[in-house]
């Protein structure tokens, strides 16, 4: 055993508290130093938690650019709830609505309508607008995987801020684009139905292409806006340098040992603590007075 102060020798044996070559109490010097060494750490990883949670805000909450992003946003998944039109299919005991937007997809998917496809495609029964409705389906199904990437993407953009915000920018307006080719493609159906109604099948068209598309064109715009305006968040003084330090101290490169205590201080920052120093001795005094 070597003492934590002088790197003396101390023989198993020897069960004095007190070092024999400096007299220091091993027991506290240790306590100590455990401390002081606590502080230290948990100032850099203070410095680089704060970090993160200045970059979450600036993500989602920093300005009120990023707060229209955050409605917009869950705003742009929810339009995919407008069926972008539908179709009523009659056969004899049998009858089955389709519907191209989120709610039709997500029944279509749980009722197994996906493996019945080649069997449409084949029968005779139905007509080839009624078949082609299959389109406007895929392309809801297209919008529904691309909303589920921007809103990945997004929960994950205080990460790397502005690459993140330029593939939600990018995807966004890729899903406005399909969404106006959905809604198009519905319309020159419903153009294209000699008879608006037929033995086997219904069709209805509806407006919810272009609702997604007006939607996810304004995400396109607020994510453009926000890598105009810059998204970068602010940090406290130090900070960066206290996350640079840290990475160095868990690489090895820098003991802790050997670093102050405050390791970084601003003005800002010392007269914070003082302040709760003071507060902290005036209600110790209080409590003696009582």
């Amino acid at each position: 055993m070597q003492c934590p102060k002088c790197d003396g020798h101390i023989p198993f044996y020897d069960i004095r508290p007190n070092c024999k070559h400096c007299g220091v109490n091993i027991w506290y010097f240790s306590q100590q130093r455990n401390l002081v060494r606590d502080a230290k750490r948990t100032e850099l990883e203070g410095a680089a938690a704060r970090m993160v949670i200045a970059r979450i805000k600036a993500a989602f909450i920093g300005s009120k650019t990023a707060i229209a992003r955050l409605v917009i946003t869950l705003g742009a998944f929810a339009i995919l709830l407008l069926p972008f039109g539908s179709v009523r299919l009659i056969a004899p005991f049998y009858e089955k609505t389709l519907s191209a937007g989120l709610l039709g997809v997500i029944m279509d998917i749980i009722h197994g309508v996906l493996m019945k496809i080649p069997t449409y495609l084949q029968s005779a029964m139905f007509s080839s607008y009624t078949k082609a409705f299959l389109l406007p389906e895929g392309i809801v199904a297209v919008l529904i995987l691309l909303g589920l990437v921007i809103f990945g993407v997004y929960l994950f953009s205080f990460l790397k801020l502005e690459p993140m915000t330029k593939i939600v920018k990018n995807t966004a307006l890729l899903g406005a684009a399909v969404a106006l080719l959905g809604q198009i493609a519905v319309l020159v159906m419903d153009y294209a139905n000699p008879l608006p109604e037929t033995p086997a099948a219904e069709f209805r068209a509806g407006w919810g292409g272009f609702a997604v598309a007006a939607v996810w064109f304004a995400l396109y715009y607020i994510n453009r806006l926000m890598l105009k305006n810059g998204i970068e968040p602010t940090y406290r003084e130090n900070d960066i340098k206290r996350r640079a330090l840290l990475k160095r101290v868990r690489a090895g490169e820098v003991d802790l040992d050997s670093l102050s205590l405050p390791v970084m201080e601003s003005p800002e920052e010392r007269e914070e603590r003082l302040k709760a120093l003071r507060e902290a001795l005036k209600a110790e005094e209080e409590g003696k007075e009582l």
